[in-house]
């Protein structure tokens, strides 16, 4: 068989205020790992180039920029010549532009089609409802990033539920599950500035709502008005920076919480760590979950329905309620009072890390690809959905 060509088809690149999200890292790390003796991988953004250091054109990605707005309709014709130019044979979509504009694409060229959601949100604007309802014919199949994401995806964007696959992301357990060293781990913490005798708390995430900072930085006055050794560090960018800084100042933490913006090398500040925290009050599955336990970091999380997707509370981390500072601030200092369990803890999100690596996913999208190709036209796309599946969800 000929080489499968597959565009991979986002909405843009990054959220404003932050160079490196969640989608932008997972192609990062995907598309390089496609086997290109079968599968030639390119990737399309409907806005504006990524002006960025950290571009995916640096890492020898073939990247489109359409620099088209949010409800240009020239995005499609735009996208039908890149199909016809590159020779499309697989639309693999993340994000509401792209799932609209790419299954439009899908349908007037007969091109089989894949809705990935990524968000674990409530409902979506009326003018989505009609666009998801108008082309759900056009969708081969949907994969969801989590069970919740996969109710969104039935529920709101209309996509019946024989057609929804939840399909679990994951990290390069080469970069992230090996173990560091003492030298490694000394020189991570003097990058961030962690003393000798400080316990640091850390969390990289970008500074969003949906990320509960807030939560973190009131849970950090309550941990170290009882535990001064404590230091806290949020590892990020995002458009509540100036929120967050002004709270951490009325509070008085001082330099006590760390606001460490942008770091390139995400394992290496992981690895300065004592405790990983994750404050969320909602999620699809966040990528630095994996980051964290591929990593075998102690693990104090919420409740938010993606995080429980991948945790098992008292296993491989601790849970306690979102949108409850208090308890918060209680299992960061159980944690640090506990050191054997923090050990127990992190033996046992190392072992579940390593059911999510990157190379596992792609070699799933690979199967799926390839199975797409052979049955989606000749079954008017039904064929994909009666196919035996199973391999998605092992």
């Amino acid at each position: 068989m000929s080489r499968l060509n597959v565009l991979q088809v986002c909405d843009h690149l990054g959220w404003e205020g932050s160079r490196m999200h969640g989608v932008k890292r997972l192609f990062s790390w995907m598309i390089p790992c496609f086997d290109r003796q079968r599968f030639n991988v390119s990737l399309v953004s409907l806005r504006k180039k990524d002006l960025s250091e950290e571009t995916l054109d640096a890492l020898g990605i073939d990247i489109t920029y359409l620099e088209r707005g949010k409800f240009d309709p020239f995005t499609l014709p735009a996208m039908l010549r890149l199909v016809d130019h590159q020779k499309i044979d697989i639309l693999h979509m993340h994000g509401y532009g792209a799932t609209t504009f790419g299954r439009a694409v899908a349908a007037v060229r007969r091109i089989p089609a894949i809705l990935h959601e990524h968000a674990n949100l409530t409902d979506t604007p009326w003018f989505q409802k009609v666009a998801d309802r108008a082309l759900e014919p056009f969708t081969d199949i949907a994969l969801a990033v989590s069970a919740t994401t996969a109710e969104f995806v039935v529920k709101a964007r209309q996509i019946p539920r024989s057609k929804v696959k939840v399909v679990y992301l994951g990290v390069p357990l080469e970069e992230f599950s090996r173990e560091r060293t003492p030298a490694e781990i000394a020189e991570a913490r003097r990058e961030l500035g962690i003393g000798i005798d400080e316990f640091a708390v850390g969390t990289v995430t970008r500074l969003h709502d949906s990320k509960g900072n807030a939560y973190l930085v009131e849970a950090a006055a309550r941990v170290l008005a009882e535990r001064r050794a404590a230091r806290f560090f949020l590892v990020g960018e995002g458009p509540l920076l100036a929120d967050l800084e002004t709270q951490a100042g009325r509070l008085g933490l001082g330099d006590r919480f760390v606001f460490a913006g942008f770091r390139k090398d995400v394992a290496r500040t992981l690895s300065a760590f004592d405790l990983s925290v994750f404050p969320s009050l909602w999620e699809g599955t966040p990528i630095t979950a994996f980051e964290a336990l591929a990593m075998g970091k102690p693990i104090v999380a919420t409740d938010a329905d993606g995080l429980l997707d991948i945790l098992s509370a008292d296993r491989d981390a601790v849970i306690v309620p979102k949108r409850d500072a208090a308890a918060l601030a209680d299992r960061i200092i159980w944690a640090m009072d506990h050191p054997g369990e923090r050990a127990r803890l992190s033996a046992a999100a190392r072992q579940t890390g390593r059911k999510y690596d990157i190379a596992a996913f792609v070699r799933k999208m690979e199967r799926l690809y390839t199975l797409m190709h052979e049955v989606s036209r000749p079954t008017h796309r039904k064929g994909v959905v009666a196919s035996d599946l199973s391999f998605l969800s092992r």
